[in-house]
């Protein structure tokens, strides 16, 4: 692994963990950091033998948001550009939150300190989110004049509900670990020294089941708010019969039928 880059990768077992690595920055999510994350999503994407990611920072912060020199660097653009060259970077943005939040695996945000607009993000676009103690939770764009543009308009209110969704978003105000788990924005709080243990526990814990049914289960629950039951239904049998097919499946039957045969004697 190189010494200069930006998102670290080390692998554990099974378990993969993606490392913001800008502490200087509060890991501000540069777009050369967000190439680097592309490239780890996609190779994770088709990599068989990792059950499960956590992603993490290095330092102080989780991540501290978009990074300041990409938005000088914006400002300073010509007018006449400025429209298309936002609409070009903001599909990569949804891109990256696309690749995590689809990756057929369980994800985990290990949140060891500040996470800011797309760094809040960012950790809503994984399954779990742990935060160790010194944590914090902001989507302050409006205070700058934006929106949320990283999946937080989607992701915040599936964790809090709509109303309290806009509530933080408006307001930009900043949440301690301790609220979040009570809001639901978190779903585990721990000491900091406890962080990636905890978050690898649950990593283990998450993805100990079949890899075929967990990747087809995610992919339909992750938008069920947007269909309906029928289409619930349909997307559930169809996964199902490629369930029937796994080899998973067929070791768990075998399993369990040996088990009965050996009862029985």
């Amino acid at each position: 692994m190189s010494q200069d880059a930006l998102i670290e990768y080390q692998q554990e077992g099974g378990i993969a963990i993606l490392t913001l690595n800008r502490p200087e920055k509060r890991n501000a999510m540069s777009d050369a950091m967000r190439a680097e994350l592309v490239e780890h999503l996609e190779n994770l994407r088709r990599d068989r033998s990792v059950r499960a990611l956590i992603v993490t920072g290095t330092g102080k912060g989780f991540c501290a948001g978009g990074d300041i020199a990409g938005m000088k660097t914006r400002m300073e653009a010509d007018p006449a550009t400025v429209g298309f060259n936002g609409w070009e970077r903001q599909q990569g943005v949804h891109y990256a939150a696309s690749l995590l939040l689809n990756l057929p695996i369980p994800t985990i945000a290990a949140v060891n300190g500040a996470a800011a607009g797309l760094g809040a993000d960012l950790a809503l676009s994984c399954d779990f989110v742990v935060a160790a103690s010194p944590a914090t939770f902001t989507w302050a764009y409006i205070a700058r004049g934006l929106v949320p543009d990283g999946g937080g308009m989607y992701f915040l209110p599936r964790r809090v509900g709509l109303a309290r969704a806009k509530a933080l978003i408006f307001s930009g105000r900043r949440v301690s670990a301790e609220e979040a788990l009570e809001l639901g924005i978190a779903d585990s709080c721990c000491e900091a020294d406890a962080l990636l243990e905890t978050a690898m526990e649950m990593a283990k814990e998450m993805s100990s089941g079949s890899r075929t049914a967990t990747a087809l289960t995610k992919s339909i629950i992750n938008h069920s708010y947007e269909m309906t039951d029928h289409q619930v239904f349909a997307e559930g049998s169809k996964a199902q019969g490629i369930c029937y097919t796994s080899q998973e499946h067929r070791a768990s039957v075998q399993s369990f039928l040996d088990r009965a045969k050996e009862a029985g004697k």
